[in-house]
């Protein structure tokens, strides 16, 4: 049966608030932010208030020419190494935590602590572990790992620096998405499970047939949240080192905020260069819809 025009009229009776909202805070934004890209559009046309000056590509030749920007591309790059490490780490936890045991509740609530933790508060807690007189350089120096005469503050060192936010940022995102792995843990049937253990599979075998592919949809939202998270950190960046030493944290969102509310001012560049962002991550998006996608089924050989 067809709906009736009155029911489909009160569903986007029903929808339009929230469209407008979305049209008005989101796509109009987006759009209008993608245009400022390929326009010269500075503090000196907001103070005259005159339009943007359409200048074509011209803009993505400065991003690109730039060396703070291939720079910060570089950084941006390599926090991608966290992903990986951040996810496996997540979802080995959560299917830890997801046993009915006591004091189980206790351990989730725990692990998601560090996700309401304001990034101010973490700062000054991570900050008394990376100096040199800290508890990191404490516990190496413990266990004889380093020297102290060798302990240094990591923050200030280019060489480990970025690492350490790493750190940090692994710290906040960890019970995240431990708790969107736990949920798509508890919507596996336990009938699968006890029908595999029934057939003789061991704990590691009906993990990687059973868990692993129904928990392909919410590896796939984890692993793509996370990568873009990644390319576009700009929080901890800015509480801990501002992009130094040396630019050594310098990442491409710190471009653009910088191009945008620094001294600059250019927000045709800043846009420019948040494009280029989004490119990345559109790539980003689909390698992680290539590796996490299902297999289509074989058809079976005609007899």
């Amino acid at each position: 049966m067809k709906p009736k025009a009155a029911t489909i009229f009160t569903a986007y009776l029903l929808l339009a608030p929230a469209l407008v909202l979305m049209l008005v805070f989101t796509f109009y934004p987006v759009l209008y932010g993608a245009y400022l890209g390929f326009t010269k559009y500075t503090a000196a046309n907001l103070g005259s208030n005159t339009p943007p000056t359409w200048i074509g590509l011209e803009n993505f030749r400065t991003v690109l020419s730039d060396e703070l920007f291939r720079i910060g591309l570089v950084n941006s790059l390599k926090y991608l190494i966290i992903v990986p490490i951040l996810q496996i780490a997540s979802l080995a936890v959560a299917v830890l935590v997801n046993k009915q045991l006591p004091g189980m509740a206790f351990f989730r609530a725990a692990y998601y602590i560090p996700v309401i933790t304001s990034i101010s508060l973490a700062a000054v807690m991570w900050d008394w572990v990376f100096t040199r007189e800290g508890l990191l350089n404490w516990l190496l120096e413990f266990f004889k790992i380093i020297d102290p005469s060798g302990s240094f503050g990591w923050l200030l060192n280019p060489n480990t620096a970025l690492w350490a936010i790493m750190l940090v940022t692994f710290w906040r995102g960890f019970g995240y998405y431990m708790v969107l792995y736990l949920g798509g843990l508890q919507s596996i049937p336990s009938e699968l499970e006890e029908a595999a253990l029934l057939d003789g599979a061991n704990a590691w075998q009906r993990f990687w047939k059973i868990t692993v592919p129904l928990m392909r949809p919410t590896i796939l939202l984890c692993s793509l949240l996370s990568s873009l998270a990644a390319i576009r950190v700009l929080e901890e960046i800015l509480v801990f080192t501002n992009g130094g030493p040396l630019n050594s944290t310098y990442t491409v969102l710190m471009y653009v905020y910088q191009k945008s509310f620094g001294l600059d001012f250019d927000y045709g560049v800043a846009s420019a260069a948040g494009l280029l962002l989004a490119v990345v991550g559109f790539v980003l998006s689909y390698i992680n819809f290539r590796i996490t996608r299902e297999d289509p089924p074989k058809r079976e050989a005609k007899a």
